[in-house]
């Protein structure tokens, strides 16, 4: 197995990516579409650096991938999907990728990313028509949460909100966050979360209502400085 970083827009990575995300996660349609993965690698943005990790077998094959962003801001990581084709599991290549994109994170950042953060559907939270695609993908929900939590990650105890993306582009109440880092403690500064969603969001929201967006993150803490880290298969306590 190799793993490399995808560089170049016009790499045919992209576009296999594209397809592995079809075909593993139940709703494609809230991922990064392989198109504007391309523009991403391929544009300049101050502050922000997404990355397309790919994992190929030994005949260059894609069976897994991740794409991630390094906000400079925050000094911290968002991940927005880490997949391995179906016919590839149980061979280490979800670790893999991961202690890949922990390190390209803190290449990227000199050695300053604090954190890598993700959101992840609660499974207590999906509907009946969620679960029937899941199974249709060979996924669950809970065995995700669990899997993350076998990568290090964990629940952080904050109500959240993705601002868009749900019906008729509304928010979307499904998911919860979850925070990796190898020196993770008990606890998390609560200004951690904010910076890293606020950095995250604005270049979909716009700086004025991402800030908005991630003060009501915050608000969650009730005004105390850190927040627990929960096992990657709980929900936050404080909903």
């Amino acid at each position: 197995m190799n793993i490399r970083r995808v560089t170049r827009s016009t790499d045919p990575a992209i576009p296999a990516f594209g397809r592995l995300q079809d075909a593993v996660y139940f709703e494609p349609e809230m991922l990064i579409p392989a198109r504007y993965i391309a523009q991403m690698l391929g544009a300049a943005s101050e502050g922000r650096q997404d990355v397309l990790l790919v994992a190929e077998d030994e005949r260059s094959e894609l069976i897994g991938g991740s794409v991630f962003h390094y906000l400079a801001e925050a000094e911290a990581g968002f991940g927005s999907f880490l997949g391995v084709a179906l016919s590839a599991r149980g061979r280490g290549v979800a670790r893999a990728l991961h202690d890949a994109r922990w390190a390209a994170l803190q290449e990227l950042s000199d050695g300053r990313c604090r954190a890598l953060f993700i959101d992840v559907v609660n499974p207590q939270r999906e509907s009946e028509e969620q679960r029937a695609h899941e199974a249709a993908a060979g996924s669950d929900a809970l065995a995700r949460r669990r899997s993350f939590q076998a990568l290090g990650f964990r629940t952080v105890d904050l109500p959240y909100v993705q601002p868009v993306g749900g019906e008729n582009g509304g928010p979307v109440t499904d998911m919860d966050l979850l925070a990796y880092s190898p020196a993770l403690a008990a606890r998390l500064p609560v200004a951690l979360v904010g910076a890293t969603m606020r950095a995250y969001w604005t270049p979909w929201l716009g700086r004025a209502r991402a800030e908005q967006e991630a003060r009501k993150l915050e608000a969650g803490a009730q005004g105390q400085a850190e927040v627990a880290l929960l096992p990657a298969w709980e929900g936050p306590q404080a909903r």
